[in-house]
């Protein structure tokens, strides 16, 4: 059975509290459970204090079979930093541009750039599926879009792994496969009707929204929308078509991180759980007490909220 981890963005101490309570004992120099296993859903680095801990404990039971992992779009975006783009030399598959420099600059004034060590972890990160998926469940860090998944299959491995050849593709922006690495990892976008748009936080005009999509269809762009509280009334009242949206083939549970969810953890619907609730905003004004957020599977075939464990 599997005890599956949202986000953690570099909070060890969190997270040994809350594999502690789980169940799990370090020994041997890993954590583990003499029955159970962890799925870490992905964005183990960024924002917080102690990020290379972190990624340590996380990879040490991995590779000692105490745990499975997928990719987030930090590690994605943190392997990408170090790749060379083999069509601009001097620069990378993510421009060092200032935007995405203090995107990452947290992790990055915690571990000495391009030391052996930071090799290590970004080459490990490369290793992570983009999903997994068992005859009981599904797991991807953001959104289970199928139209995405087969674009990009010819680029993976038989273990859903990123082909070494294929980074610089995923990394084009503009491209196909870019924008379906972006739906699996960031979460599905769509367009606005015309006219309608809105500024997002850093004062950007954007006529997409970043959607819902687990949402059952028949619902308005507002309903649908995760947009700042201030740029929600920007957003029209006009219904979705209902091609637009996909939803997700309620055929067994699934798993996702990346949406920073506050309150009470419990489903979004009987067939998908969203493991982020917001860790790395925990002292932040904005949100109180945020938790990181465990689900205890025991093999069930729709959701229960008792199954969520925390700590906060």
């Amino acid at each position: 059975m599997y005890d599956l981890i949202g986000d953690i963005h570099g909070y060890a101490q969190p997270l040994k509290q809350l594999l502690a309570k789980l169940g799990y004992t370090e020994k041997n120099g890993f954590w583990q459970h003499p029955k159970r296993k962890v799925i870490f859903l992905g964005d183990f680095i960024d924002r917080g204090p102690e990020q290379v801990e972190t990624v340590l404990i996380a990879k040490a039971m991995v590779e000692n079979n105490a745990a499975l992992a997928v990719m987030g779009n930090h590690e994605f975006n943190a392997v990408a930093w170090t790749m060379p783009n083999p069509d601009k030399p001097g620069e990378f598959l993510r421009p060092h541009t200032e935007r995405y420099l203090r995107q990452h600059q947290a992790f990055l004034e915690q571990i000495v750039e391009g030391s052996c060590l930071h090799t290590e972890i970004t080459t490990w990160f490369a290793t992570l599926p983009l999903f997994l998926e068992f005859p009981g469940f599904r797991v991807i860090h953001a959104c289970w879009h199928q139209p995405s998944l087969k674009i990009l299959a010819p680029f993976l491995d038989s273990q859903n792994r990123i082909q070494p050849q294929a980074w610089p593709m995923l990394s084009a922006k503009g491209t196909e496969t870019f924008e379906a690495l972006e739906t699996v990892l960031k979460g599905l976008n769509i367009e606005l009707p015309s006219g309608y748009g809105f500024d997002d936080k850093d004062g950007n005009f954007r006529n997409e929204i970043r959607a819902q999509w687990w949402e059952l269809n028949g619902l308005t762009y507002r309903d649908l929308a995760m947009v700042p509280p201030s740029a929600i009334e920007q957003i029209p009242h006009i219904p979705v078509p209902d091609d637009v949206v996909p939803g997700y083939q309620e055929d067994k549970p699934l798993f996702v991180g990346h949406y920073w969810m506050t309150g009470e953890p419990e489903p979004l619907t009987p067939y998908i759980a969203c493991l982020d609730y917001s860790i790395a905003a925990r002292n932040t004004k904005s949100v109180t007490k945020g938790k990181l957020c465990a689900y205890r599977w025991q093999g069930e075939t729709e959701l229960l909220r008792d199954r969520f464990i925390w700590v906060s």
